[in-house]
């Protein structure tokens, strides 16, 4: 094994994309105490030292003189509060959960370390990843207008899902706290079962609207059903999954089903990277031979027909919510990965798809220039939204970049630290 590809190698990687995006994306929520939230955009100054989105109010253009007196102390206060700006619109919810599920990633590499300040991931003197993990949760509550309730039933589970590994994570550390946790899961828990319906056979609606069931929505419903114990839910979600939106030519899941004004059952049948994780991590949560043959399936299907043509990097699915999919595939296959139920040659592809994923992740960072923010800023690093090109080309100076394709990368990255923690000889990970 090359020191590059050592479990030290791969935790020191990890801390720096913690470090990297909550420096450039963490904020308190308008400043109240006891607060966490991720800005949904960040956007350095253009190395020139123009925003590349165009002057500003009170910004000279390119080539003229920049205004003094009373236009300049405005654009220094538009810069002042642009971070608090960046939390008002839009809001994503999901984002947010998920940047959780990475502090809580974080949180277990600190319990590695000995769960002391020393081990924390930002220095002594900033909160344990755990304790940020849990000012987030407050803060997502206070952006929902004081609600853990959305419009979506996916970004709800992906909450649910978050939560129940950060009590983990705090009952592993001995912090209290747990009991909010457990009332946001009691209140989500009833929107889930809202959601599951004998429509279109079973499964989980995707929304309010009450018009489509997916994917996205079924899966992470029935890992939280796994995960609490309520084995028959998320074995009937994984049936309805397996027998409508189950591709058996690819060996993949399809995005969901709607009905048509004639009562008809039409399938939506885009394959993303996205759907298959959660679903991988609710086969094997339940476990038994067919669930376990079934995600051999998968994870072999994932390898053949989800990779950059030529390589066995994971492809990317883009900017906004399609920056945060493969991340999210990531975290489930390091999860396979480490199972000792599959084959090992099923382990060995799930290893390979994170950590190459990961490498071409880490080897296309680029840096962010002193020019472009604060002295806080230095040595921090922006990843790109496509693993196989660089952030040079994805994300240049000034360029705005987006929170979800930031977690992608800490998630890619975790989820390699992970896979090298479960190699023979090294105690398995829990709890991802």
């Amino acid at each position: 094994m090359t020191s590059s590809n050592s479990l030290t190698a791969w935790q020191d990687r990890a801390e720096h994309a913690a470090q990297s995006v909550t420096a450039l994306f963490g904020r308190k929520l308008l400043f109240l105490p006891g607060t966490h939230l991720g800005a949904v955009l960040w956007q350095g100054r253009h190395p020139a030292g123009q925003d590349q989105a165009g002057p500003g109010p009170g910004q000279a253009a390119p080539g003229q003189e920049p205004g003094g007196g009373r236009r300049g102390w405005w654009l220094a206060a538009l810069r002042r509060v642009r971070p608090a700006a960046a939390l008002a619109l839009p809001w994503h919810y999901w984002w947010q959960a998920h940047y959780v599920d990475c502090l809580v990633d974080t949180g277990r590499r600190e319990l590695g370390g000995g769960a002391t300040p020393a081990a924390r991931f930002n220095g002594p003197d900033r909160p344990s990843a755990g304790r940020l993990a849990s000012r987030l949760v407050t803060g997502i509550r206070l952006r929902n207008a004081l609600t853990f309730v959305n419009n979506y039933y996916d970004d709800m589970a992906w909450l649910a899902l978050a939560t129940l590994r950060l009590d983990a994570l705090a009952e592993e550390t001995r912090r209290p706290g747990r009991r909010r946790n457990a009332t946001v899961r009691a209140s989500l828990a009833l929107q889930f079962d809202a959601a599951c319906t004998d429509d279109l056979g079973g499964g989980a609606f995707w929304s309010k609207k009450r018009d489509f069931k997916n994917t996205p929505a079924t899966a992470p419903v029935a890992l939280f059903y796994a995960r609490t114990g309520q084995h028959g839910k998320a074995q009937a979600l994984l049936d309805w999954l397996d027998a409508t939106l189950f591709d058996q030519d690819q060996g993949l899941y399809l995005d969901g089903a709607r009905l048509n004004p004639a009562g008809e059952v039409v399938l939506e049948r885009a394959v993303y990277t996205y759907n298959q994780g959660p679903v991988l991590g609710a086969l094997l949560e339940l476990g038994g031979d067919a669930n376990l043959a079934r995600a051999a399936t998968l994870v072999d299907a994932v390898g053949l027909k989800l990779t950059v043509p030529g390589s066995t990097v994971l492809r990317c699915e883009g900017t906004g919510d399609g920056g945060l999919f493969t991340g999210i595939l990531c975290r489930y296959l390091a999860l396979a990965a480490a199972d000792p139920r599959l084959p090992q040659a099923t382990r060995a592809t799930a290893a390979r798809l994170v950590t190459d994923t990961a490498e071409a992740f880490w080897s296309g960072r680029r840096s962010v220039e002193p020019k472009e923010g604060r002295s806080r800023l230095a040595g921090k690093s922006v990843f790109s939204l496509h693993a196989a090109q660089p952030a040079a080309a994805t994300y240049p100076p000034g360029a705005v970049v987006e929170l979800s394709t930031q977690l992608q990368a800490w998630m890619t990255l975790e989820a390699a630290a992970a896979v090298t923690a479960a190699l023979p000889g090294r105690s398995t990970p829990a709890g991802t």
